[in-house]
């Protein structure tokens, strides 16, 4: 089953519907991706079937200021059907390779602490846990979630990947 990778489009919101019923997967609001859309375009990318409809996306910012400025995954989503052929690695890839050509230090992300499959490819990619941040997850499932992070060329030292012991509170996080 081969994809074809393009950049997001207003009508793609529509398919998202397939990939964000997996329990895993933070579905958002449609406000919430044209918000993504309109402000950080050049990070949001799908992967589509050969007959249009949507098997995977990933969507993200940029952020931060000088060490700190880096890209941020908020959705990478596979759809089931079309997991384990390598799309999220290209995904992945796409958007590391637009946060080096906007200068970031390195690419961040949050995950369930009990997505395992998750966690292993990240790590393949390269992705250490930072820190593992409590109640990142609230709702029905609520949950901790590690941050993970992998330096990109312009941390040359990977000082952005140290990791930080113990647990962090997400109320610390909006200070």
């Amino acid at each position: 089953m081969s994809v074809i990778y393009r950049q997001f489009k207003p009508i793609d919101i529509h398919g998202f519907t397939k990939i964000n019923s997996d329990p895993m997967v933070e579905a958002y609001n449609i406000g919430f991706y044209f918000q993504y859309w309109s402000r950080w375009k050049e990070y949001f990318l799908v992967a589509t079937t050969l007959n249009g409809e949507i098997a995977a996306f990933i969507m993200g910012k940029d952020e931060g200021l000088e060490t700190d400025h880096h890209g941020h995954v908020t959705a990478i989503t596979v759809r089931h059907d079309y997991r384990k052929r390598g799309i999220a690695r290209q995904l992945m890839q796409y958007f590391e390779e637009t946060s080096i050509e906007k200068g970031c230090y390195f690419v961040d992300l949050f995950v369930r602490k009990s997505n395992t499959a998750a966690i292993r490819l990240y790590e393949k990619l390269g992705y250490v846990v930072y820190r593992e941040i409590k109640n990142y997850y609230s709702g029905k499932n609520p949950e901790n979630a590690y941050e993970m992070r992998k330096a990109l060329p312009r941390d040359a030292d990977k000082k952005s990947v140290v990791p930080i012991a113990g647990i962090v509170d997400v109320s610390s996080l909006n200070e």
